[in-house]
């Protein structure tokens, strides 16, 4: 009997035994992880960014300030001061800091000044992983990294309404051409190029579609027909919404801003075609925030970021996939085979001759 129980009691703790063992793993399953301090990991968390980025932001200042306050409101750690300077004024500013540079990120402009801005070794080359995204990479992504694009905008003309009713049988202008009209002379706004993105791509436009040397005569037509020069790009649109003038060559996208305020605009486009504009990025060769820059850059590229431009009045279209245009209407024009290489390499030289020969850039109205 004793015998009995005695096996009663081993089997009994036998099965105890058992039952605390894990049961083996099926034929093929990966052994279950030991669970001790000597092999235990625990994934590394991305450390918050932190820190002052300097950002010199070439698109209108309410793009800017909404930009600055999102980049802050994803990047609670981040500050972002930012000074807004037209594309010429930033290449200056850049060429004249070379050796010292007080800024981290260039972000917006046409890339004709980022093309002649990589020529003099002022960006530094950064592969964005969000590159990829990119729609078209031969015609906005540099191919040694210095710069990519983050908008799209064509060139058109804004009449206001109110002059066109008071001078009867009068037309916006359809062409180029129709600029140098006797019923136009002294009612024309345009940027300077010395100071102008905008400006300069007008320019260059006329330069590629009558040639150079039809096209600086017109030029000097052209000129002739100025009110006044102005310093910013945009401005001939609030000015002609104002009354100042009767047409301003800008952006379409800067017209169709002005439009939306209610200013008696109509925007037309030359037939025979029209330029158009990549806005584009760079990182500052020698940056002192180069991680933030580097945020930032990777940032631009969502297409979440680049659905942003509406919200402050931006209405470029974007370059990136998955990102939606406000304003698609404002490609599906007659574009231009614009050379960009052609026109950024040789910016100086173009604007000299233009500032030197045809129009100065004293007195710019602002």
């Amino acid at each position: 009997m004793q015998k009995k129980t005695m096996w009663l009691v081993v089997l009994v703790l036998a099965v105890l035994v058992l039952a605390a063992c894990p049961a083996p793993p099926p034929p093929g399953a990966a052994a279950p992880a030991v669970n001790s301090d000597s092999t235990q990991q625990t994934a590394a968390l991305p450390t918050p960014l932190s820190g002052e980025l300097n950002l010199l932001c070439t698109p209108q200042v309410q793009w800017c300030e909404g930009m600055k306050a999102e980049f802050e409101r994803a990047n609670p750690g981040v500050t972002v001061n930012f000074v807004r300077m037209s594309s010429g004024e930033s290449l200056t500013r850049l060429r004249n800091e070379k050796e010292n540079p007080q800024f981290d990120i260039w972000w917006g402009g046409p890339i004709d000044s980022f093309i002649a801005a990589k020529q003099e070794g002022l960006l530094e080359a950064y592969a964005s992983p969000n590159a990829a995204l990119i729609k078209n990479k031969e015609l906005m992504l540099d191919v040694d990294n210095a710069w990519a694009g983050i908008y799209v905008g064509s060139l058109g003309f804004a009449t206001n309404t109110n002059w066109l009713a008071e001078h009867p049988g009068v037309e916006a202008p359809a062409s180029w051409d129709d600029l140098l009209k006797p019923e136009f002379t002294g009612q024309v706004l345009v940027a300077h190029p010395s100071s102008s993105g905008t400006s300069y791509t007008a320019m260059c436009t006329i330069l590629q579609l009558k040639g150079e040397e039809a096209g600086w005569a017109f030029l000097k037509a052209y000129a002739g027909q100025m009110l006044q020069f102005t310093k910013s790009g945009a401005a001939p649109a609030k000015f002609v919404g104002q009354g100042e003038a009767a047409v301003g060559i800008v952006f379409s996208h800067d017209i169709v801003a002005e439009m939306e305020k209610g200013s008696p605009m109509v925007l037309t486009f030359p037939a025979e075609g029209t330029g158009y504009e990549i806005g584009g990025m760079g990182i500052i060769k020698g940056a002192k925030n180069l991680a933030l820059a580097q945020a930032w850059f990777d940032w631009a590229l969502l297409p979440t970021t680049q659905e942003l431009g509406p919200k402050y009045e931006a209405f470029q279209a974007p370059t990136v996939e998955g990102a939606k245009a406000s304003r698609p209407e404002l490609l599906e024009v007659k574009l231009i085979d614009y050379d960009f290489d052609y026109c950024g390499s040789n910016k100086k030289a173009f604007i000299d001759r233009f500032t030197n020969e045809i129009a100065n850039a004293d007195a710019l109205k602002e």
